[in-house]
């Protein structure tokens, strides 16, 4: 039976290729997607076969595309591919795009994720062309029902002159009523505040709204999210995973945190679903979550009863995680809530609420200073995503990672960072499988001993040391926050020049 059930749109139905044709070179593109989940699966490849068939012409074929986050290589990959990307934004993790950026193919535009939608209405990007978003249903009454994200589908759907909607039988049919999509987002000087006081309010309606004048083409489809797997706690994790709860512990006991703690948020990755894991197993009872993506670690603890509301603007399964999900979705109603990712990562929904935020980071120095996107300060591996939104503004945060990469060659914590994310102002607490360094409340020479001590592998340990010690003395009007500018960032040319630092 057809998903497709409003007479209007249903006469629009079409294949993928003729759906491609309605985009043209030098369009901007806005396509849904979150993290890999509810992104179009045919109209993408379709349209990297019509750029490739241009080249081969002579002829120039690329848009500029903008989505939500990251997609799948049967977006970003296809069409970085075929060459057919001029720009992307705001975030991507595809290794085939990553190289066309790296090498000057592609131009990036990194933003903070809760910006991408406010930042295209103020018209910052200029004109949105096309938007092709992917549902799980097409009502008689013209409403869409989304499927496994939102992201900034609303806002390309309001925002673009023409609609290409993809409905994927893959989504359950009963994803209607797990969603939130705010529609009372309106430009300054006229913004209200954002009525939201608890993870599972609902502010908005269940359903995306589409004029349908502007939709040119409906194809229909059936194909899985891109669902990778998550990789086994390694004794790193468990050991991170390990030091985070047991800080929780902590703050509860010096009455800063509720027994059933504040609304949590984890960052996609190893080391986040490791720390909902361990909650699992933890005492903690009745937590809430207020997160970007809802990972297999944050449905295992659903299903324990530990973890009684979540809200979120995707899902990131693994591939067996999310058909169990799609087969017992029914009795995740009422505990999970999908919104929009301008609410999602909102600053101002996340202080109201006081967070505890938990991302990873490529490297720290030893101020605080946090690199999460470049390795070697130009090589650029995803974006800044959602973790700018939920640091800066949370209650508590956490950036993680191991103390070491490349068996040892390159230390995470280093005397400055190659690239800068997050400034020291907005870092409260860094994790390593050598400890955490809680540096709320102290001054930049202080930070530096804790950070060396608690976070730094041994093999380095001494080094960072040395290197703050000389700093200090070189200094003697310069000891608030000392460096050494000829060395600051020599441990990234030994790596660069020696294959380790």
């Amino acid at each position: 039976m057809s998903r497709i059930t409003c007479p209007v749109l249903s006469s629009k139905i079409t294949s993928a290729s003729e759906a491609a044709s309605h985009i043209h070179d030098g369009d901007r593109v806005g396509m849904s997607g979150f993290t890999g989940a509810g992104y179009p699966k045919a109209v993408p490849g379709a349209l990297a076969e019509r750029a490739q068939d241009s080249h081969q012409r002579g002829e120039e074929f690329g848009i500029e595309l903008w989505t939500g986050a990251s997609t799948a290589p049967e977006l970003d990959g296809v069409l970085a591919e075929a060459g057919a990307l001029r720009k992307r934004l705001p975030f991507q993790s595809d290794p085939t795009l990553r190289r066309s950026i790296n090498s000057g193919s592609t131009e990036y535009i990194d933003t903070h994720l809760s910006h991408s939608a406010q930042q295209a209405w103020f018209g910052f990007y200029g004109n949105l062309d096309v938007a092709v978003v992917e549902v799980a249903a097409v009502l008689p009454n013209g409403l869409l029902v989304p499927g496994s994200s939102v992201g900034n589908a609303k806002t390309w759907l309001d925002l673009a002159d023409k609609v290409i909607i993809e409905v994927n039988d893959w989504h359950p049919r009963a994803y209607e009523g797990f969603h939130d999509v705010y529609y009372g987002t309106r430009l300054p000087p006229e913004r209200r505040p954002l009525q939201l006081l608890d993870p599972l309010q609902r502010i908005g309606d269940p359903y995306l709204r589409v004029d349908p004048e502007k939709v040119v083409a409906i194809v229909e489809t059936e194909a899985p999210d891109r669902n990778l797997p998550f990789k086994d706690a390694d004794e790193s994790s468990k050991a991170m995973a390990d030091h985070v709860v047991d800080f929780l512990r902590h703050e509860i006991d010096h009455d800063r945190l509720p027994e059933n703690l504040l609304p949590l948020q984890s960052g996609v990755g190893n080391v986040a679903n490791a720390v909902m894991s361990n909650l699992a197993h933890s005492e903690f009872e009745n937590l809430t979550a207020y997160t970007e993506v809802i990972q297999d670690g944050m449905l295992d603890l659903i299903d324990t009863g530990k973890l009684t509301a979540v809200s979120a603007t995707s899902f990131s399964l693994s591939a067996e995680r999310a058909a169990d999900f799609n087969e017992n979705i029914e009795s995740y109603k009422g505990r999970i809530l999908l919104r929009t990712q301008e609410i999602s990562n909102h600053p101002e929904a996340i202080r109201r609420l006081g967070l505890i935020a938990i991302n990873g980071m490529v490297e720290a120095d030893i101020y605080g200073n946090v690199n999460s996107t470049h390795v070697m300060g130009s090589s650029i591996i995803n974006g800044i995503g959602g973790s700018g939104d939920f640091a800066r503004n949370a209650y508590l945060n956490f950036f993680v990672s191991p103390s070491v990469a490349k068996d040892g060659a390159i230390s995470s914590i280093v005397p400055f960072a190659s690239h800068i994310d997050h400034t020291e102002h907005d870092t409260q607490i860094l994790v390593t499988e050598q400890g955490l360094a809680d540096l709320r409340g102290l001054s930049p020479t202080a930070r530096a001993k804790k950070i060396i001590h608690s976070c730094a592998h041994p093999d380095y340990r001494d080094r960072l040391q040395d290197y703050f010690d000389r700093a200090a003395a070189a200094n003697p009007n310069g000891r608030h926050t000392p460096h050494l500018l000829r060395e600051a960032l020599s441990w990234h040319e030994n790596f660069q020049d020696n294959g380790q630092m």
